[in-house]
């Protein structure tokens, strides 16, 4: 059977592919989609995983429900210079051949509750089982565990893309965008003894799309959904050659495929913490790597992606998104 899923998320430009790539993965069945606020404000997240929806056209909807508008404790700090205003590259830009909005607005519907909730009472329904995908800042599954440590607690597993543990951040020299956005949530979700797999800079940094692997795709199973990736990516690949990346880079949907197939990447088990007090180091994740016994360490509490199968990885992209476009 289908492993359950329910995936956290800031949709933006790679949230954006990683949703796609999930309902394109026979091995899961996507039960639920929470929303945090991060790479845009959450009511504008919120509105891109529902335009998501409104293209994939499901016969089977998942639950959705807004979370978090802000940080614990912080201001929001947010990337619309590298997703657009809209999170999806601007998409009002585009218009039809006869001068209408190619993507008009679509009203959310949303599930009673909350994003913290609805991660609660996944959690419980599928005891032992759920699987979740957290692409975003860490909010909302901090206000799960403040509000019910122990139900969270019975999830299967937990595939987190964050952190950056041996190179450098993407915000600051030390930072990644999630931690650094919400470094007291990613923090608390840290300690919480879930398992946790952390999926960071580390190896996303090695998961580089081109622009043309992915037109040869689309070009493959054209259609309105190829159209739709290939409007709301334009904006990602010009950041990336802006920024010297040399493409798209895949953060979340790697760290979705993780969730599918743990051996794309190779792991290790560490202790890692993220610092919340530092003026210059603020959201920088700590793991230690020191080679002394373990009895002189603090023991692991997730298990950090080290190494990634890159090739491997960007082919089953590329297929299931031409899946997903069909």
């Amino acid at each position: 059977m289908a492993i359950p899923l329910l995936i956290d998320t800031d949709p933006g430009i790679d949230d954006a592919l990683a949703l796609l790539l999930a309902f394109a993965s026979p091995e899961v069945s996507v039960e639920a989609i929470t929303t945090v606020a991060g790479n845009v404000p959450v009511e504008r997240c919120t509105a891109n995983v529902c335009r998501v929806l409104e293209v994939l056209k499901l016969s089977r909807q998942p639950l959705v429900a807004q979370g978090a508008s802000k940080p614990l404790v912080r201001s929001l700090v947010s990337a619309g210079h590298v997703h657009g205003e809209d999170g999806l590259g601007d998409l009002h830009r585009f218009s039809d051949a006869d001068g209408s909005p190619r993507y008009p607005p679509v009203e959310p519907r949303l599930a009673p509750g909350d994003g913290p909730d609805l991660i609660l009472e996944c959690a419980a329904r599928f005891d032992g089982e759920l699987v979740v995908v957290a692409l975003g800042p860490l909010t909302n599954l901090a206000l799960a565990l403040q509000r019910d440590s122990r139900r969270l607690a019975s999830i299967r597993r937990l595939v987190v893309m964050g952190g950056a543990v041996a190179c450098p951040g993407n915000v600051t020299p030390v930072a990644e965008f999630n931690f650094y956005v919400d470094p007291e949530a990613a923090a608390r979700v840290l300690q919480a003894g879930l398992p946790l797999e952390l999926i960071p800079l580390d190896v996303t940094r090695q998961t580089v799309l081109s622009r043309s692997a992915l037109d040869g795709s689309l070009a493959a199973c054209p259609g309105p959904i190829a159209q739709f990736v290939s409007d709301f990516t334009l904006k990602g690949f010009a950041f990336g050659a802006d920024s010297g990346e040399g493409g798209l880079t895949l953060h979340d949907p790697l760290a979705l495929a993780v969730a599918l197939d743990p051996s794309l990447v190779s792991s290790e088990a560490l202790h890692v913490a993220v610092e919340c007090g530092g003026s210059l180091t603020r959201g920088m994740a700590v793991a230690d790597r020191r080679p002394l016994p373990a009895q002189h360490k603090r023991p692991p509490n997730c298990r950090v992606a080290m190494s990634v199968d890159a090739c491997r990885f960007l082919a089953l992209f590329l297929d299931r998104l031409c899946r997903a476009s069909r």
